[in-house]
């Protein structure tokens, strides 16, 4: 079969299509057909060494397709079914072994591209607004990259909530999406906290949801107010940097660094997660910006894309 694997490790460079093996049915798992595979910050981590996977291998973790195998302890799944799976490497290719743990049905009315482009960055949204901070209605948060992956659907979220969403965006397209989302205000990356003091009348945001990570960090503790939370949930532009708890001035906040696994433990957690996001869809609460353009081949341009933060929504790369 046709994949794209991390040849060794470093720039997007490494990433070579190969012609591979068909991956062999787990007896807990099945095999699907690729539709769509997820581009993630996650799989640049991986092609970068940080987790360090042994090269070659098929690079991805993330997409949705149709079952044309099950193994023989699988019960709940079927031949046919459209499924979308998270955390499960080797996703750049033409076919997929996925565990049944980590495979949920597609219900019908989303389409295998939205359900890709939702898994993680979904799941990611709905933990960070019901979990990691609660959102409550007219609390004023902050969503950094509010046009990127994540940011567009925690922005959604967030207002869906009830909240006031103060968005940073890095061009003045990416502004008017992040307004269309419903956005209350937009503001740059460079006068965050002057704008979001502004804005609070000196008092401050309840939270930020940060992530840029280094390019960011120090601008989200000083829009924080007292009790505020800081969400860390990535690092786009690079870890943040070591620090002082005095830096947050006596205000009694929190730091948070979630992480996806800490929050997909279980198989019925992934499904509880992922139906809640799907049921947002389907009620048109949640609108996913999907970027299909690119072919599985493309998955090095994908990446690059992503990497320099130029992108805007959620990047999927065609299979089929």
């Amino acid at each position: 079969m046709h994949a794209i694997q991390v040849a060794g490790y470093g720039t997007s460079d490494v990433l070579r299509p190969a012609d591979v093996d068909r991956p062999a049915v787990a007896a807990d798992g099945v095999l699907v057909q690729v539709e769509y595979a997820g581009v993630n910050y996650l799989d640049i981590q991986v092609r970068r060494g940080l987790f360090g996977i042994p090269t070659p291998f098929t690079a991805g973790f993330e997409g949705a397709g149709t079952i044309v195998e099950v193994g023989a302890d699988v019960a709940a799944l079927e031949v046919g079914q459209r499924v979308v799976w998270s955390n499960v490497l080797g996703s750049y290719a033409q076919y997929a072994a996925v565990p049944a743990t980590h495979a949920v049905p597609i219900p019908d009315g989303i389409s295998s591209a939205v359900a890709a482009a939702a898994q993680v960055q979904g799941i990611t949204a709905q933990y960070l607004s019901t979990d990691v901070y609660p959102i409550a209605a007219g609390d004023t948060v902050v969503v950094h990259a509010a046009a990127g992956g994540v940011g567009q659907l925690l922005t959604q979220l967030a207002k869906a909530r009830g909240a006031r969403v103060i968005a940073t965006v890095s061009s003045e397209a990416k502004a008017h999406f992040a307004r269309a989302l419903g956005a209350d205000e937009v503001v740059g990356y460079d006068d965050l906290a002057v704008r979001a003091l502004e804005l609070t009348d000196g008092a401050g945001v309840a939270a930020v949801f940060d992530g840029v990570g280094a390019a960011t960090y120090e601008q989200s503790v000083r829009a924080l107010g007292i009790r505020g939370t800081l969400v860390l949930y990535g690092e786009a532009s690079g870890p943040v940097p070591a620090f002082d708890p005095a830096e947050f001035g006596g205000r009694s906040v929190t730091l948070v660094r979630p992480s996806f696994g800490d929050f997909t433990l279980t198989s019925e957690e992934i499904r509880a997660r992922t139906a809640a996001v799907h049921a947002e869809i389907l009620a048109g609460r949640l609108a996913v910006d999907v970027d299909a353009g690119r072919t599985l081949d493309q998955a090095a341009e994908a990446q690059a894309a992503l990497e320099s933060r130029h992108s805007s929504g959620k990047i999927v790369l065609r299979v089929l």
